[in-house]
């Protein structure tokens, strides 16, 4: 009889009773396991919080019903757990990967990131997964004993490499980091190996493909939302025309705006069937007795099938072209990039234009030193205080604002 109200895991699945442990030792909860404790810090974090203001697609304050990073973030959650129970992996695991997997996004989306990347090109560049890394173990404040939330081993490894490895066995980096492996990383992992050459275990390779099936979704549904495009249009993705073809035949004459939420639902309950049955297929073919033989087995064994995984690429494609490089969009988006910008210029001139907790120590500092507190400070930033730093230190500040004669009110993400 398991404890705690536990649920059936697999063999292959990550035991939290066999977890690696914490760079700082802690005293074991008496009615949590180590992976239930890193859920309820992420969601009890300040960067997590932040999500409620940070785009996901849309500039939040432009509509109600628009995703932000919070509420994709939810979405994910749910999906991940909902991979994980079918599979028999950890949900708690599961479900603190999906919550964490986006604190280290910037204000406006990948706009911010791109900005501050451009940034900081001269000093190790920037990265949302790196960023997220630093949040958890070092920017978060909110405990006595150490900075950041010293997660576990395993919550870290499944949040630096939820993606897959970022080195090849023999050690160079992999195509994602072919320009160099962020030096956060790194850095963190000279501290406390992350084995960068594995892939990391099943519940984040679980929670990488909710992430991808939470925004096909309501990335679809927002953008139809806007206007950007119609259910006609989708005719282009054959997985999406099946689906649409299949509704009208099921509730023929439905009005759009149930169409649009019965097509929403069903492109993620055909991925996830779909990962079950194919991530099902892999483990009976794998024949795992530990989580161990997951990370060796040199390839994601919780996946899509090919056919699902090339509609999800379609799917992608008609929303690259459609939705996040729609010309209105990318003049929405020239003008986020502004805000931050001019955010980073007005800092390097003058550090102490930040709040003291932020500027206090950097009197003298090496630059690069310097630079990093700014991305740091910036990147913590929601879309609102972004747009009100900017308005104390400029005469002018760009309008986010969509063009009124559109029906939509978008702002991009690549």
């Amino acid at each position: 009889m398991r404890q705690n109200g536990e649920r059936w895991r697999a063999p292959y699945a990550t035991d939290p009773a066999a977890c690696r442990g914490r760079l700082i030792a802690e005293a074991a909860s008496p009615t949590r396991s180590d992976f239930q404790r890193d859920r309820d810090r992420i969601v009890h974090s300040t960067a997590f919080r932040r999500l409620k203001h940070k785009t996901q697609v849309f500039v939040h304050h432009e509509g109600d019903h628009y995703r932000t990073r919070l509420t994709h973030t939810l979405e994910v959650s749910q999906i991940a757990r909902a991979l994980a129970r079918a599979l028999g992996l950890d949900e708690d695991l599961a479900e603190a990967l999906a919550l964490s997997h986006d604190l280290g996004h910037t204000c406006f989306g990948h706009t911010g990131e791109d900005a501050l990347d451009a940034c900081m090109a001269a000093h190790g560049g920037f990265d949302h997964n790196a960023q997220a890394l630093r949040i958890v173990t070092r920017l978060e404040r909110r405990y006595a004993g150490f900075d950041g939330l010293n997660l576990a081993w395993e919550t870290l490894e499944g949040l630096v490499k939820h993606n897959g490895p970022l080195l090849t066995p023999d050690g160079r980096p992999t195509p994602r980091y072919a320009a160099g492996i962020p030096a956060a990383i790194l850095a963190y992992d000279s501290v406390n190996d992350l084995e960068l050459s594995r892939f990391a275990g099943p519940e984040a390779q679980a929670a990488a493909l909710a992430d991808d099936i939470a925004y096909d979704s309501h990335d679809l549904d927002d953008g139809l939302r806007a206007g950007l495009f119609d259910l006609a249009d989708l005719a282009e993705v054959p997985f999406l025309k099946g689906l649409l073809d299949e509704i009208e035949h099921l509730h023929p004459g439905l009005e759009t705006s149930r169409r649009v939420h019965e097509l929403a639902r069903r492109v993620i309950t055909r991925f996830v069937e779909d990962v079950i049955a194919e991530s099902a297929r892999r483990l009976e073919a794998l024949a795992p007795t530990s989580v161990a033989d997951i990370r060796n087995a040199g390839a994601p064994v919780i996946a899509f099938s090919e056919p699902v995984a090339e509609a999800d690429a379609a799917i992608k494609r008609f929303l690259y072209a459609r939705m996040y490089r729609h010309p209105g969009v990318m003049a929405v988006r020239a003008r986020a990039a502004q805000i931050v910008g001019d955010l980073f210029s007005a800092f390097c001139a003058d550090p102490a234009r930040m709040p003291e907790e932020w500027s206090a120590g950097l009197t003298g500092a090496e630059e690069g030193r310097v630079r990093r507190r700014i991305a740091d400070y910036i990147a913590g930033m929601t879309d609102t205080y972004a747009v009100l730093a900017h308005r104390k230190l400029f005469r002018e500040t760009p309008d986010l604002h969509w063009n009124p004669e559109s029906r939509g009110l978008p702002l991009a993400e690549p």
